[in-house]
């Protein structure tokens, strides 16, 4: 009961899991905003603390029905080989797939956990490539681990051994409550199936396409996107259909053309939006928006000798602007 109780907040949180990283695929802002909620507050601790609970009280009573059963058997080993009808292969290898599952919590640990909240609760933060990368900056840290070619590779096989894990340990956790009536054990196996098979297929998903954007996207270029989320450039725009995009993606890019599409791509910020009307006047001319007509050197958003956090922008290094970096 206790295996099945603990097996079942597993496969819960196996979900909720794989759900999260789902966002990181369509909004990584939100994925970040996510990773800031769950960061090293009390209510996220408390549910830390008990995840490690179950965790360790579903590999201790693992051990000990190991042990119990070998007891019962004796010293003596079957002399019959083979498997009875019906008794799936995971069922008897239960013990070793847990541990290759194990493996691979261990590496995500050390991949993401030991970064994050173990890193906010020590107040240190990643160093990568020179530059400090924050705890709750979950985009980058997805970046840095698909960055290794190793890390699909690991996921894959690993994923591979829990969805046997979990494919017999959904249902089984059923049968040792007392539902494994002739009715419902089929279906419960079939529910099983299902289920196991879509979490752990959107699981590799998720790494395939982690790996791809790990691959052609430059390390540099997330952390410019995060600096710029965290700095507030990020807004939710409910007029239009790019929830929780930038500005500059959001509302600035639209309305302008030809040449100065680029020039209020890179130099548009919420302030400017709000004084051009969402850079509509670059549609008229440069003219209509502060700064763009004389050159990036008049633009606030552009100066070189301007406030650190506005030349740190990409517009403080776009290629055109006479005071670029």
């Amino acid at each position: 009961m206790v295996m099945a109780i603990t097996g079942l907040c597993l496969v819960l949180f196996v979900t909720f899991h794989c759900l999260m990283n789902g966002v990181a695929l369509f909004w990584p802002s939100g994925y970040n905003a996510i990773c800031e909620f769950l960061g090293a507050n009390w209510y996220a601790l408390i549910a830390s603390a008990g995840l490690a609970a179950l965790f360790v009280l579903h590999i201790i009573y693992a051990l000990w029905l190991t042990i119990q059963n070998r007891k019962a058997r004796g010293n003596d080993r079957y002399e019959v080989k083979s498997v009875p009808p019906g008794v799936e292969w995971s069922s008897q290898n239960m013990l070793v797939l847990g541990f290759v599952v194990l493996a691979f919590l261990a590496l995500h640990l050390i991949q993401f956990w030991a970064k994050m909240q173990l890193a906010e609760i020590l107040h240190f933060e990643h160093i990568h490539q020179g530059v400090e990368v924050p705890p709750a900056a979950g985009t980058l840290f997805i970046q840095i681990a698909f960055a290794q070619i190793w890390t699909p590779i690991v996921y894959i096989v690993a994923l591979a051994a829990l969805w046997f894990h979990l494919n017999h340990g959904f249902w089984s956790m059923f049968q040792s409550a007392g539902w494994n009536g002739q009715t419902w054990l089929p279906r419960l196996k079939k529910i099983s199936f299902w289920w196991t098979t879509i979490v752990v297929a959107l699981f590799i998903a998720q790494a395939v396409v982690f790996t791809v954007r790990a691959h052609t996207c430059d390390f540099d270029k997330q952390m410019a996107e995060y600096k710029e989320w965290k700095s507030g450039e990020y807004a939710l725009d409910t007029d239009t259909e790019n929830v929780g995009e930038p500005w500059s993606k959001a509302a600035c890019n639209k309305p302008c053309e030809n040449a100065c599409e680029n020039a209020c791509e890179n130099a548009c910020t919420q302030a400017d939006c709000a004084q051009c009307g969402n850079c509509a006047g670059c549609a008229e001319g440069c003219d209509k928006c502060p700064g763009c007509a004389e050159g990036c050197d008049k633009c606030p958003n552009c100066c070189k000798n301007g406030p650190k956090a506005v030349c740190d922008t990409p517009c403080g290094r776009q290629a055109g602007c006479p005071n670029a970096k």
